[in-house]
């Protein structure tokens, strides 16, 4: 069912893929271990970055799991782990520092933001249905129906390119909060730089990926 063209363009994508967590677990892994000096944990240098910029209507829980981190815009309130909200290495500021970065991206009504909330209906349903319609429209000779599922399947692309400005943003507002806070010295925003840099690269090789498995798509429809 897969060309060999197809199957050839998706090797840079996985070894990008495979290179990307290996650089965010080996990052995480090295900073999560060297604490701040001045032992302030992630709950703490979120609040204060949200009392910096004025915004007292978001919440802050400590939830399980390791990396589970995120911020929820319809509850106005930033899931930390464990080893976040209640640890003080520099990995831990720099990811709290993250997701307060979007708190603030939601209080100033950052643009794509809102573009990427308003996609995810779409891109939910899409990525839910692109490929069963995909295989069901090959399968049964159905150029329409496998057309239908690569437009849905676009909508979860364009999603994951949206989220690239989001999550940089994110992160350049986390480290110039951290380094205007005082609580860290350069050589921990150094590592602090690192951990988002990872992280980063982890949504670049999403992007990357999602865009060749749409264009392997595109020439499976073509076949």
């Amino acid at each position: 069912m897969f060309s060999t063209s197809g199957l050839i363009l998706m090797i840079p994508a996985l070894l990008l893929a495979v290179w990307a967590q290996i650089k965010v677990k080996s990052a995480y892994a090295k900073y999560s271990k060297i604490p701040a000096r001045t032992g302030i944990t992630g709950a703490q240098i979120a609040q204060f970055i949200m009392d910096q910029e004025n915004i007292h209507d978001v919440g802050i829980e400590c939830i399980p799991g390791e990396m589970s981190d995120h911020y929820d815009p319809r509850s106005k309130t930033v899931r930390l782990s464990e080893a976040v909200h209640n640890g003080n290495s520099i990995a831990a500021l720099g990811i709290a520092a993250h997701e307060v970065g979007h708190v603030v991206q939601h209080s100033r009504a950052y643009v794509p933001l809102g573009i990427r909330h308003f996609m995810y209906p779409a891109s939910s349903i899409g990525s839910k249905l692109a490929f069963p319609l995909i295989i069901g429209g090959l399968i049964f000779h159905n150029p329409a129906l496998a057309t239908i599922g690569i437009w849905l399947y676009s909508a979860a692309v364009a999603f994951t390119l949206v989220t690239l400005p989001v999550e940089f943003n994110a992160s350049t507002r986390a480290k110039r909060a951290l380094a205007g806070s005082g609580y860290l010295e350069e050589d921990e925003l150094a590592g602090v730089r690192k951990v988002l840099s990872a992280a980063a690269m982890t949504y670049v090789a999403a992007a990357v990926g999602s865009i060749l498995q749409l264009v392997q798509l595109i020439l499976l429809r073509r076949d």
